[in-house]
């Protein structure tokens, strides 16, 4: 289940609606990521670019981290799934970070493929119960509750950040540039850039 329909949407479209448009977004910048982390062997998850200690085995999992934090723990008051629940935060709080690296890039990969899974589904779940005004029931230090639509935003800019890490990592690794993946289906549509000084593909 997606978060409208059956198919996950590629890109946000040109000129569609407000939710369209933000769950777009989100899955281009997730499928983004999920290209510059791709295809490495453990070595390559393990690279780090000076002066950061930051890995993309780190920068999946901690964005596998995210999508359960946000969509599940914030937005409907659920419990931690696993790996998360088992973690004591208090004296490994960079757990996710640290471990990224460490298991074979494919378990790496498959538990944010998994977690991003369950976000879809917790998306639809509260856009069918008040669309992107639905309050999460995560408040905060103001006793406020942010909307799904604000969750979405945060999320959206998460991984916008680490999509640009993730970029110049994988680049350190093997020269993989871009944004978009290359060629056929793969592709998404893109607005070309206004003017000179887009990055080559």
């Amino acid at each position: 289940m997606t978060a409208r329909g059956d198919e996950i949407p590629r890109e946000p479209p040109v000129a569609g609606d407000e939710t369209d448009t933000l769950l777009g977004t989100l899955e281009r910048v997730r499928r983004i990521f999920a290209w510059k982390c791709g295809g490495l062997d453990a070595a390559g998850l393990r690279a780090t670019l000076a002066p950061s200690e930051m890995t993309l085995g780190g920068l999946l999992k901690h964005l596998a981290l995210i999508e359960d934090d946000y969509f599940s723990v914030r937005l409907h008051g659920r419990e931690r799934r696993p790996p998360w629940d088992a973690i004591d935060w208090d004296t490994d709080p960079n757990w996710e970070w640290r471990t990224g690296a460490e298991g074979p890039p494919e378990g790496v990969m498959a538990l944010w493929q998994e977690m991003v899974a369950h976000s879809r589904e917790d998306v639809a779940e509260a856009l069918a119960d008040g669309g992107l005004d639905h309050p999460a029931r995560y408040k905060d230090a103001s006793g406020e509750s942010p909307s799904l639509r604000r969750l979405l935003i945060d999320v959206i800019e998460e991984y916008a950040r680490h999509a640009g890490h993730a970029d110049l990592i994988r680049e350190s690794v093997d020269g993989l540039v871009g944004e978009d993946l290359p060629g056929g289906e793969a592709a998404p549509r893109r607005l070309p850039a206004p003017g000179p000084g887009r990055r080559p593909r």
